[in-house]
Protein backbone atom coordinates (compact mmCIF):
# COMPACT_ATOMS: atom_id res chain seq x y z
CA UNK A 1 0.00 0.00 0.00
CA UNK A 2 1.41 3.36 -1.05
CA UNK A 3 1.28 6.57 0.98
CA UNK A 4 -1.26 7.94 -1.50
CA UNK A 5 -3.50 4.88 -1.14
CA UNK A 6 -3.42 5.15 2.66
CA UNK A 7 -4.33 8.84 2.56
CA UNK A 8 -7.21 8.23 0.16
CA UNK A 9 -8.63 5.42 2.29
CA UNK A 10 -8.15 7.53 5.44
CA UNK A 11 -10.15 10.36 3.89
CA UNK A 12 -12.89 7.96 2.79
CA UNK A 13 -13.05 6.29 6.22
CA UNK A 14 -13.19 9.58 8.11
CA UNK A 15 -15.80 11.04 5.80
CA UNK A 16 -18.13 8.08 5.30
CA UNK A 17 -17.99 6.62 8.83
CA UNK A 18 -20.11 9.51 10.08
CA UNK A 19 -22.22 10.20 7.01
CA UNK A 20 -25.13 7.79 6.38
CA UNK A 21 -23.43 6.26 3.32
CA UNK A 22 -21.50 3.21 4.69
CA UNK A 23 -17.75 3.50 5.24
CA UNK A 24 -17.21 -0.25 4.78
CA UNK A 25 -19.02 -0.14 1.45
CA UNK A 26 -16.86 2.70 0.17
CA UNK A 27 -13.66 0.99 1.30
CA UNK A 28 -14.66 -2.19 -0.54
CA UNK A 29 -15.43 -0.26 -3.73
CA UNK A 30 -12.22 1.78 -3.61
CA UNK A 31 -9.99 -1.17 -2.74
CA UNK A 32 -11.42 -3.05 -5.73
CA UNK A 33 -11.23 -0.11 -8.13
CA UNK A 34 -7.72 0.92 -7.06
CA UNK A 35 -6.60 -2.71 -6.63
CA UNK A 36 -5.20 -1.95 -3.19
CA UNK A 37 -3.76 -5.06 -1.57
CA UNK A 38 -1.44 -5.56 1.40
CA UNK A 39 -0.46 -8.45 3.67
CA UNK A 40 -1.22 -6.35 6.74
CA UNK A 41 -4.56 -4.82 5.69
CA UNK A 42 -6.16 -5.92 9.00
CA UNK A 43 -3.71 -3.71 10.89
CA UNK A 44 -4.57 -0.80 8.61
CA UNK A 45 -8.30 -1.27 9.24
CA UNK A 46 -7.66 -1.32 12.99
CA UNK A 47 -5.79 1.98 12.70
CA UNK A 48 -8.58 3.50 10.58
CA UNK A 49 -11.09 2.54 13.27
CA UNK A 50 -8.82 4.07 15.90
CA UNK A 51 -8.70 7.29 13.88
CA UNK A 52 -12.48 7.58 13.76
CA UNK A 53 -12.62 6.79 17.48
CA UNK A 54 -10.30 9.74 18.13
CA UNK A 55 -12.64 11.98 16.12
CA UNK A 56 -15.69 10.98 18.19
CA UNK A 57 -13.84 11.51 21.46
CA UNK A 58 -12.69 14.98 20.40
CA UNK A 59 -16.14 16.14 19.30
CA UNK A 60 -17.98 14.70 22.30
CA UNK A 61 -15.25 15.15 24.91
CA UNK A 62 -17.54 17.12 27.25
CA UNK A 63 -20.34 14.55 27.00
CA UNK A 64 -17.91 11.67 27.49
CA UNK A 65 -16.34 13.29 30.55
CA UNK A 66 -19.76 13.88 32.11
CA UNK A 67 -20.81 10.31 31.29
CA UNK A 68 -17.63 8.98 32.92
CA UNK A 69 -18.32 11.02 36.06
CA UNK A 70 -21.92 9.82 36.20
CA UNK A 71 -20.81 6.22 35.71
CA UNK A 72 -18.67 6.55 38.82
CA UNK A 73 -21.65 8.04 40.67
CA UNK A 74 -23.85 5.15 39.54
CA UNK A 75 -21.52 2.66 41.19
CA UNK A 76 -21.35 4.86 44.26
CA UNK A 77 -25.16 4.71 44.53
CA UNK A 78 -25.38 0.99 43.81
CA UNK A 79 -23.35 0.10 46.90
CA UNK A 80 -25.71 1.74 49.46
CA UNK A 81 -28.71 0.42 47.50
CA UNK A 82 -27.38 -3.09 47.93
CA UNK A 83 -27.01 -2.48 51.68
CA UNK A 84 -30.55 -1.10 51.81
CA UNK A 85 -31.80 -4.21 50.01
CA UNK A 86 -30.13 -6.48 52.57
CA UNK A 87 -31.47 -4.42 55.47
CA UNK A 88 -35.01 -4.48 54.06
CA UNK A 89 -34.82 -8.25 53.66
CA UNK A 90 -33.51 -8.77 57.18
CA UNK A 91 -36.03 -6.42 58.74
CA UNK A 92 -39.29 -7.06 56.92
CA UNK A 93 -40.99 -4.13 58.61
CA UNK A 94 -38.31 -1.74 57.39
CA UNK A 95 -38.80 -0.05 54.01
CA UNK A 96 -35.85 2.27 53.54
CA UNK A 97 -36.15 4.02 50.15
CA UNK A 98 -33.53 3.29 47.52
CA UNK A 99 -31.37 5.91 45.86
CA UNK A 100 -32.54 6.66 42.33
CA UNK A 101 -29.87 5.43 39.91
CA UNK A 102 -30.98 6.93 36.58
CA UNK A 103 -31.66 10.39 37.98
CA UNK A 104 -30.42 12.50 35.04
CA UNK A 105 -29.96 12.39 31.27
CA UNK A 106 -26.30 11.37 31.35
CA UNK A 107 -26.89 8.41 33.64
CA UNK A 108 -29.73 7.29 31.39
CA UNK A 109 -27.46 7.63 28.34
CA UNK A 110 -24.77 5.49 29.97
CA UNK A 111 -27.27 2.75 30.84
CA UNK A 112 -29.00 2.76 27.45
CA UNK A 113 -25.72 2.75 25.49
CA UNK A 114 -24.60 -0.28 27.49
CA UNK A 115 -27.92 -1.98 26.71
CA UNK A 116 -27.61 -1.11 23.00
CA UNK A 117 -24.13 -2.62 22.96
CA UNK A 118 -25.40 -6.06 23.99
CA UNK A 119 -27.28 -6.97 20.76
CA UNK A 120 -24.62 -5.18 18.70
CA UNK A 121 -21.90 -7.37 20.19
CA UNK A 122 -23.94 -10.57 19.80
CA UNK A 123 -24.80 -9.89 16.16
CA UNK A 124 -21.26 -8.74 15.38
CA UNK A 125 -19.90 -12.01 16.73
CA UNK A 126 -22.51 -14.22 15.03
CA UNK A 127 -22.13 -12.49 11.66
CA UNK A 128 -18.34 -12.39 11.78
CA UNK A 129 -17.76 -15.31 9.39
CA UNK A 130 -20.41 -14.03 6.96
CA UNK A 131 -18.86 -10.58 6.98
CA UNK A 132 -15.38 -12.02 6.38
CA UNK A 133 -16.66 -13.82 3.28
CA UNK A 134 -18.48 -10.74 2.01
CA UNK A 135 -15.91 -8.14 3.04
CA UNK A 136 -14.57 -7.73 -0.49
CA UNK A 137 -17.74 -8.54 -2.45
CA UNK A 138 -18.93 -5.75 -4.71
CA UNK A 139 -22.32 -7.43 -5.21
CA UNK A 140 -23.06 -7.63 -1.46
CA UNK A 141 -21.77 -4.08 -0.98
CA UNK A 142 -23.96 -2.80 -3.80
CA UNK A 143 -27.04 -4.52 -2.40
CA UNK A 144 -26.28 -3.12 1.06
CA UNK A 145 -25.99 0.41 -0.31
CA UNK A 146 -29.31 0.04 -2.14
CA UNK A 147 -30.97 -1.12 1.09
CA UNK A 148 -29.48 1.89 2.90
CA UNK A 149 -30.80 4.17 0.14
CA UNK A 150 -34.35 2.80 0.40
CA UNK A 151 -34.41 2.98 4.20
CA UNK A 152 -33.12 6.57 4.23
CA UNK A 153 -35.68 7.64 1.62
CA UNK A 154 -38.66 5.99 3.32
CA UNK A 155 -37.94 7.10 6.87
CA UNK A 156 -36.83 10.59 5.84
CA UNK A 157 -40.51 11.51 5.50
CA UNK A 158 -41.39 9.99 8.87
CA UNK A 159 -43.10 12.18 11.43
CA UNK A 160 -40.29 13.09 13.82
CA UNK A 161 -40.65 12.89 17.59
CA UNK A 162 -39.35 15.08 20.38
CA UNK A 163 -37.89 12.54 22.83
CA UNK A 164 -34.77 13.31 24.86
CA UNK A 165 -32.37 10.97 26.75
CA UNK A 166 -34.70 10.66 29.74
CA UNK A 167 -37.38 9.21 27.46
CA UNK A 168 -35.31 6.28 26.11
CA UNK A 169 -36.73 2.87 26.97
CA UNK A 170 -34.94 -0.46 27.15
CA UNK A 171 -36.75 -1.87 24.05
CA UNK A 172 -35.72 1.22 22.07
CA UNK A 173 -32.09 0.87 23.17
CA UNK A 174 -32.14 -2.82 22.21
CA UNK A 175 -33.68 -2.01 18.81
CA UNK A 176 -30.95 0.53 18.05
CA UNK A 177 -28.35 -2.02 19.13
CA UNK A 178 -29.83 -4.61 16.75
CA UNK A 179 -29.73 -2.10 13.89
CA UNK A 180 -26.12 -1.29 14.66
CA UNK A 181 -25.28 -5.01 14.72
CA UNK A 182 -26.79 -5.50 11.27
CA UNK A 183 -24.62 -2.69 9.91
CA UNK A 184 -21.52 -4.92 9.98
CA UNK A 185 -22.68 -6.11 6.55
CA UNK A 186 -20.79 -4.08 3.89
CA UNK A 187 -22.96 -1.38 2.37
CA UNK A 188 -25.32 -1.05 5.35
CA UNK A 189 -24.52 2.33 6.87
CA UNK A 190 -23.97 2.13 10.63
CA UNK A 191 -24.61 5.81 11.25
CA UNK A 192 -27.49 5.88 8.77
CA UNK A 193 -29.37 2.90 10.19
CA UNK A 194 -28.90 3.98 13.83
CA UNK A 195 -29.99 7.56 13.10
CA UNK A 196 -33.05 6.21 11.30
CA UNK A 197 -33.75 3.87 14.24
CA UNK A 198 -33.61 6.90 16.51
CA UNK A 199 -36.14 8.70 14.31
CA UNK A 200 -38.46 5.70 14.40
CA UNK A 201 -38.17 5.63 18.21
CA UNK A 202 -39.36 9.24 18.27
CA UNK A 203 -36.04 10.87 19.17
CA UNK A 204 -35.46 14.53 18.47
CA UNK A 205 -33.26 15.01 15.37
CA UNK A 206 -30.22 16.32 17.22
CA UNK A 207 -30.46 13.67 19.90
CA UNK A 208 -30.85 10.85 17.35
CA UNK A 209 -27.54 11.65 15.69
CA UNK A 210 -25.82 12.30 19.02
CA UNK A 211 -26.91 8.92 20.34
CA UNK A 212 -25.87 7.30 17.05
CA UNK A 213 -22.31 8.57 17.41
CA UNK A 214 -21.95 7.88 21.13
CA UNK A 215 -23.30 4.32 20.81
CA UNK A 216 -20.71 3.70 18.09
CA UNK A 217 -17.83 4.02 20.58
CA UNK A 218 -18.18 0.52 22.12
CA UNK A 219 -19.00 -0.85 18.64
CA UNK A 220 -15.80 0.57 17.15
CA UNK A 221 -13.80 -0.70 20.13
CA UNK A 222 -15.35 -4.14 19.62
CA UNK A 223 -14.50 -4.09 15.92
CA UNK A 224 -10.92 -3.15 16.76
CA UNK A 225 -10.64 -6.04 19.22
CA UNK A 226 -12.03 -8.53 16.69
CA UNK A 227 -9.66 -7.30 14.00
CA UNK A 228 -6.70 -7.37 16.39
CA UNK A 229 -7.47 -11.06 16.90
CA UNK A 230 -6.84 -11.62 13.20
CA UNK A 231 -3.44 -9.93 13.21
CA UNK A 232 -0.53 -12.08 12.18
CA UNK A 233 3.12 -11.57 12.96
CA UNK A 234 4.12 -10.09 9.64
CA UNK A 235 6.75 -7.44 9.29
CA UNK A 236 5.69 -3.86 8.72
CA UNK A 237 8.34 -1.71 7.07
CA UNK A 238 9.04 1.83 8.19
CA UNK A 239 7.54 3.25 5.00
CA UNK A 240 4.40 1.13 5.37
CA UNK A 241 4.09 2.10 9.04
CA UNK A 242 4.39 5.75 8.07
CA UNK A 243 1.65 5.31 5.45
CA UNK A 244 -0.63 3.54 7.93
CA UNK A 245 -0.13 6.27 10.54
CA UNK A 246 -0.86 8.95 7.97
CA UNK A 247 -4.07 7.14 7.00
CA UNK A 248 -5.13 6.91 10.67
CA UNK A 249 -4.49 10.62 11.35
CA UNK A 250 -6.28 11.57 8.14
CA UNK A 251 -9.31 9.51 9.20
CA UNK A 252 -9.28 11.29 12.57
CA UNK A 253 -9.09 14.81 11.12
CA UNK A 254 -11.61 14.23 8.34
CA UNK A 255 -13.89 12.36 10.76
CA UNK A 256 -13.86 15.30 13.17
CA UNK A 257 -15.13 17.71 10.53
CA UNK A 258 -17.53 15.10 9.16
CA UNK A 259 -19.22 14.81 12.56
CA UNK A 260 -19.39 18.59 12.91
CA UNK A 261 -21.00 18.80 9.49
CA UNK A 262 -23.63 16.16 10.27
CA UNK A 263 -24.52 17.72 13.63
CA UNK A 264 -25.36 20.97 11.83
CA UNK A 265 -26.89 19.34 8.73
CA UNK A 266 -29.29 16.98 10.48
CA UNK A 267 -31.04 19.78 12.38
CA UNK A 268 -32.22 21.56 9.23
CA UNK A 269 -31.94 19.24 6.24
CA UNK A 270 -33.44 15.92 5.23
CA UNK A 271 -31.46 12.78 4.45
CA UNK A 272 -32.80 12.44 0.90
CA UNK A 273 -29.53 13.60 -0.64
CA UNK A 274 -27.67 10.72 1.05
CA UNK A 275 -30.33 8.30 -0.17
CA UNK A 276 -29.74 9.36 -3.76
CA UNK A 277 -25.97 9.08 -3.29
CA UNK A 278 -26.22 5.56 -1.80
CA UNK A 279 -28.44 4.49 -4.69
CA UNK A 280 -25.87 5.72 -7.24
CA UNK A 281 -22.97 4.06 -5.41
CA UNK A 282 -24.94 0.83 -5.04
CA UNK A 283 -25.62 0.69 -8.78
CA UNK A 284 -21.95 1.48 -9.45
CA UNK A 285 -20.79 -1.38 -7.21
CA UNK A 286 -23.12 -3.87 -8.89
CA UNK A 287 -22.08 -2.71 -12.37
CA UNK A 288 -18.39 -3.07 -11.43
CA UNK A 289 -19.11 -6.59 -10.15
CA UNK A 290 -20.51 -7.70 -13.50
CA UNK A 291 -17.99 -5.85 -15.67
Amino acid sequence: MSFFDAMILGIVQGLTEFLPVSSSGHLVILENLLNIRTDTDVLFHVLLHFGTLIAICLVFKNDLFRMLVETIHIFQDLTPNFKIYIDNKMHSAQTTPYRKILCNNYRTMVAMILISTIPTGILGYLLQNLVDRCSSSLSVTGLGLLITAVVLLVVDNWQLGNKLPKHITVPQALAIGVCQGISVIPGISRSGITIIAGFLCGFRRGFAIRYSYLVSIPAILGAMILECGKLESKSVTWSLGFSYTAGMLTAAVVGYFSIRFMLAFIKKKKLRIFSIYCFIMGILAIVCYFV
